[in-house]
Parts: C-alpha cells; sequence; structure tokens
C-alpha cells in the first residue's frame, strides 16, 4: 500500500519529523576512513552510501536495489548507512570536517549551501546524457555560484496546489472548471469573496515563494548577497495590503505558527487556498471531510515566470574527499534510474526527478474523481513546470523566516513595503555573512 509523506518530511527531513520516515536512535556504523587515492573503477571496491529516515519503513525497497546492483557487479559493496532525519547536517558537517566522509549522500537542496563546497562537481561523473534524464527545472538550480553541479535530485512532494471550497464560492458563481491561474486573479477572487459576504476569503500573503514566481531573484549570483529590494517587488507586496486591510485576506495570515492560522480550510474561515502545501489536502480529509467533499483542486496560481515553485527536493551529492568518486556515480544513477525512481514512487506518496518515470501508468492512469486523486493528477501535470526554489544559501529556512517577519509588520501598517524589503534585506545581508 502506498503511504502517505508529509512536505515537512520532503523538505525538512535534516530537521527532524513525522511518521512514515522518523527513525530513533543513532547513526548506525562508522564513516570509512578517507582515502588518498581513487580506485579508477567504476564497478568496483566499497561505496558507502548515507540516506535520510529509510530503515524503517523503505528496508526491503533499498536491500532489494543492493542485492540487483551488486549481482551485476560483484565486485562493488554497498554500505548502506540511513541517518535519522535530525542528525544529517550535523553528521555530515562533522563528516566533512574529519575527512571521513560517506562516497555517496543524501540530503536536503534546502541545505545545499552548507555543502557545496565540500561536493565534487557531478558533470564531471555524469555523461550529459544522464544528467539530461533528470527535469531541467529540479537538476539546474542544484549547481553551486561557480556553476558546478553539486548534486543530483532524488524525490520530490511535488508542487503547492490551489484549493477551493466550492460550497462557499458558490456565493460568486465560482467556476471549478475554470480557477484562477495567477496571483491577480486569486487576488480578484479574494476581494469579490469579501464584497460578497464580508469574511475572510484567504491567508495568500507575500513570501520568498510567491517573488520567485514572479521570476524575482531572491539572492546575487555568487548567493552572498539579497538582491530582491527593488521596485517589482516593492509593487507585488503592495498588491496585498488592501485586501489585508479590508478583511479579504484573513487577519490571521500573519501569524509567526504558520502550521497552525487561526483561519483555514478547515474550519471554513477561508474560502480558498491558490498556492496550498499538497500535504494539507491530507489534514483537511483527516479534520473537516465535510468541506473535503466540497474541494476542487487545481494547480497553484503563479506571478508572470509561468513556473511552479517547489520549496525543496531530495538530492545525492559525492563529497570531495570520497575515495571511490566512480563507483559512487554509478551506484546513484542506478538508484535514481527511472526504473527505480517509479519503485519508490509506488510505496509511497512522493514524486520522481526523472520526465520518464511520470510517463508510466502508474501516474497516466490515476483512477477516481476524489480530490486526492485530482491532488495527484494535478501535480503530475504541473511537473513540466516545477522549478526548485531553494536559495543555496546554507539557511534557506532563516532567510525565509526573516522575510516573513518584515511582511508580517508590513501588512498591519508598521512599515511601507520598501522600508520592509529594504530591513529584510539588511538582515538577509546580515545572516548571509556569517561564516558557515
Amino acid at each position: 500500500m502506498t503511504q502517505s509523506l508529509s512536505r515537512r518530511h520532503l523538505l525538512a527531513l535534516g530537521a527532524g519529523a513525522s511518521a512514515p520516515f522518523v527513525l530513533s536512535g543513532c547513526l548506525s556504523g562508522n564513516p570509512t576512513a578517507a582515502k588518498t587515492t581513487q580506485t579508477g573503477d567504476k564497478f568496483s571496491g566499497e561505496v558507502e552510501w548515507w540516506t535520510i529516515n529509510l530503515q524503517k519503513n523503505y528496508a526491503d525497497y533499498i536491500n532489494s536495489m543492493i542485492a540487483g546492483y551488486t549481482k551485476q557487479h560483484p565486485k562493488v559493496k554497498i554500505n548502506w548507512v540511513d541517518v535519522p532525519g535530525q542528525d544529517i547536517t550535523t553528521k555530515l558537517l562533522a563528516a566533512i570536517a574529519s575527512g571521513k566522509v560517506p562516497d555517496a549522500v543524501n540530503y536536503t537542496s534546502t541545505t545545499l549551501g552548507l555543502f557545496a563546497s565540500s561536493m565534487t562537481d557531478l558533470s564531471q561523473l555524469f555523461s550529459a546524457d544522464e544528467l539530461g534524464r533528470y527535469a531541467a527545472g529540479l537538476a539546474d538550480p542544484l549547481k553551486a555560484a561557480d556553476g558546478r553541479r553539486v548534486a543530483i535530485p532524488w524525490y520530490n512532494g511535488g508542487t503547492s496546489l490551489g484549493f477551493y471550497n466550492t460550497d462557499l464560492l458558490k456565493k460568486v458563481s465560482f467556476d471549478e472548471a475554470d480557477p484562477p491561474t495567477t496571483i491577480d486573479q486569486a487576488v480578484t477572487l479574494a476581494e469579490r469573496y469579501h464584497t460578497a459576504t464580508k469574511k475572510s476569503a484567504m491567508n495568500l500573503i507575500p513570501s520568498v515563494t510567491l517573488l520567485q514566481s514572479y521570476g524575482i531573484e531572491m539572492l546575487s549570483a555568487d548567493k552572498r548577497t539579497a538582491a530582491f529590494n527593488t521596485a517589482e517587488a516593492a509593487a507585488i507586496l503592495e498588491k496585498f495590503k488592501p485586501l489585508y486591510g479590508s478583511g479579504a485576506i484573513a487577519p490571521g495570515a500573519i501569524s509567526t505558527d504558520i502550521r497552525n492560522l487561526p483561519q483555514t480550510l478547515d474550519n471554513k474561515r477561508v474560502a480558498f487556498s491558490p498556492m496550498e502545501i499538497s500535504t494539507n489536502l491530507l489534514n483537511i480529509q483527516k479534520n473537516a471531510p465535510d468541506v473535503y467533499r466540497a474541494i476542487a483542486v487545481a494547480p497553484p496560481v503563479t506571478g508572470t515566470a509561468d513556473r511552479f515553485i517547489l520549496p525543496g527536493q531530495q538530492v545525492f551529492g559525492i563529497p570531495k574527499a570520497s575515495g571511490n568518486q566512480a563507483a559512487a556515480a554509478e551506484w546513484l544513477k542506478f538508484v535514481t534510474s527511472p526504473e527505480n525512481q517509479l519503485a519508490f514512487c509506488k510505496l509511497v506518496a512522493i514524486y520522481p526527478s526523472t520526465s520518464a518515470t511520470l510517463q508510466d501508468p502508474f501516474f497516466t492512469e490515476i483512477s477516481g474523481t476524489d480530490p486526492a486523486s485530482e491532488a495527484r493528477k494535478t501535480l503530475v501535470q504541473t511537473f513540466p513546470h516545477a522549478v526548485d526554489g531553494s536559495l543555496g544559501s546554507g539557511n534557506d529556512e532563516q532567510l525565509g523566516l526573516l522575510f516573513a517577519a518584515e511582511v508580517q509588520a508590513y501588512l498591519p501598517g508598521k512599515k511601507t513595503a520598501q522600508q520592509a524589503l529594504a530591513a529584510a534585506e539588511k538582515s538577509w545581508n546580515t545572516e548571509l555573512s556569517k561564516e558557515k
């Protein structure tokens, strides 16, 4: 049976999270000592391979892959080490500092900036054709500031989605066959709903992801300074202030506890969520089945960039200090092959990084018309326009919180848009100047 997987898991495994991937205990095994020479044979030697939180629920899948690969390549030994999510960042940093690194390691794209300088340029180990099997929007962002390709994509939780309570939206003659596709259209729908009902319509407010959907560059090319303090960004922020002031945007939208907003689809205190974490649909189904039955699912709204932003994904890298890079690269090519990614997707509600995987009937022939089935269909449809929005800063989460704090001050009128952006720019530059 396919298991569900929370977005928090998919994007923040390094911080620890909830089922089904959570493991308890410490890191098993010891990193092999750093070798001074490469084996020179891509099909020989030991490959120490780190993953995140897979042992408990997916050991059979992993061990089957290892057995199949080593049967084909008997001179290769795969030493699988599964690391608890809350430990991966500190353990990998410690391994890099000691020189005793894994040969291949799973981490998240949101921590790319922490590890980029210690990772091998994979364009030296993967051919152009081999790299071409990964979706460009997922693979191309996995480069360091100097252009080195320091990771390849593995799996993700899909883009965000739009959820619309058709029962509440009857008051404005909402057509679920023609939902908003742009942020401006979502703003217009929110205004119409509030005018008709005097109730809040949505929680959508400016964020890093929202600015990225307009094509706003958040960081300079070298990733050392903020780049978003522009007139264009200020104009985007200014779209939202009138809606917040009128109540069309729910007053609780500026809460610092974004996982527990006071006005939600669940409690019917907002009518729609046009750019929502996809796994929140499971929460609606569990907490408010009557609302769930009324939900129409659509692609998320976007700005002007015609792309859907992924807030992060699971990736693989090969540390520079690995003594068996060639064999490590061959193993990663096998793990991330379209066939092996498809097998993994059949076990858990995740999405692949290879376009070929999505051509399988498992994805092209999704049955059912319930919201969950429609969500899966829609996530597959958004794949060609999905882009990893990770910043590569080394501390993406903190930068997001700093930006959110300024938006939370701006919307109630404590600052102008220009003041909020300037303050966010200053705090980002301070954070970016810290030694990693």
